[in-house]
C-alpha cells in the first residue's frame, strides 16, 4: 500500500530530499560556528586558546568542504 501511494505521488526521492535538507541545515550551522570562531580569534587570547580555536576553525572548514561535496553529489543524482 505504501509503495503504491509513494509511486502515485512520485515520492521516490523523498529520502534524498530529507538528506539534502539536513545537510543544508548542518552547513548553515557550521557557517555560523565558523563566524563565531573567527570573531573569537580577534579577541586577546592565550597561546593555548588561540591554538585550540585555530584547530576548531580548521575542522569546521574541513567539514564544510566535505558537506558541500556530499550535497553536490546528491544534487547530481537528481
Amino acid at each position: 500500500f505504501i509503495k503504491n501511494v509513494s509511486d502515485i505521488l512520485e515520492l521516490d526521492d523523498f529520502s534524498e530530499q530529507k538528506k539534502k535538507k539536513a545537510i543544508k541545515k548542518l552547513l548553515n550551522k557550521l557557517e555560523r560556528r565558523k563566524e563565531k570562531a573567527k570573531k573569537h580569534l580577534e579577541k586577546r587570547l592565550s597561546n593555548r586558546e588561540r591554538k585550540e580555536t585555530k584547530e576548531e576553525l580548521q575542522l569546521i572548514r574541513y567539514h564544510i568542504k566535505k558537506g558541500k561535496k556530499l550535497l553536490e553529489k546528491l544534487e547530481k543524482n537528481d
